[in-house]
């Protein structure tokens, strides 16, 4: 199945040069360049996912998230930007984007990205990652929330690098676990949040502040 996009981002060109890269493997529902314009557009046409531009002139991602969101809770976002902040980043993934994206991919990445928050995951460079971390380092909340006490230190653990949107092959590398013992690591986090994907983790993690 061909996956719906709509597009926005205030540079017609450069909207244009996304639709001519990645056109031919995605479907290209619509577009617009202000924040009223890309609200009444995807709610009009409902596309899979909104390849969404985090700095617009009169606002931004994160309004055009919200507003959308009201009114379709099921929509997805992906947010594709020059910048690389860690404010934007957090900006967005707690409006209930899936993922964000610098301009510095290349189409078949932006692709997979695309098809990757269409199925549910949570998409964003551990360079970002990185850099979100850095902006709560030294700012964690002490563990006093129940649910996360419900987590072993090590589940807590792998739980924010997933969350961050680290694949699992990156997780086993970072903490020197095997693929399959992420896997088990990831299920029981699941398990024990009562969450059912890593869209959903993500988004409980970022409500806690723990990205």
């Amino acid at each position: 199945m061909t996956v719906r996009v709509f597009l926005v981002d205030d540079h017609a060109l450069f909207r244009a040069g996304v639709r001519a890269e990645i056109g031919d493997r995605v479907d290209v529902v619509g577009e617009a360049g202000t924040v009223a314009d890309a609200v009444a557009g995807v709610l009009a046409t409902r596309p899979d996912v909104v390849v969404v531009d985090v700095h617009l002139p009169d606002g931004g991602g994160k309004a055009i998230i919200e507003h959308v969101r009201a009114a379709w809770p099921e929509s997805v976002f992906l947010a594709l930007s020059v910048s690389d902040s860690a404010e934007d980043v957090v900006a967005v993934i707690r409006a209930g984007a899936r993922g964000y994206v610098t301009k510095t991919i290349d189409a078949a990445e932006l692709v997979d990205a695309i098809r990757r928050v269409h199925d549910g995951d949570a998409v964003f460079s551990p360079r970002l990652a990185g850099f979100v971390l850095d902006a709560f380092s030294g700012h964690l909340p002490a563990p006093t929330d129940p649910e996360l006490d419900l987590l072993t230190a090590r589940e807590q653990e792998v739980m924010r690098l997933i969350a961050r949107g680290y694949t699992y092959r990156e997780v086993a590398s970072r903490i020197h676990l095997s693929v399959k013992t992420i896997e088990t690591h990831v299920s029981a986090v699941l398990r024990k949040l009562q969450l059912s994907n890593r869209h959903e983790l993500t988004a409980w993690a970022a409500d806690r502040r723990l990205l």
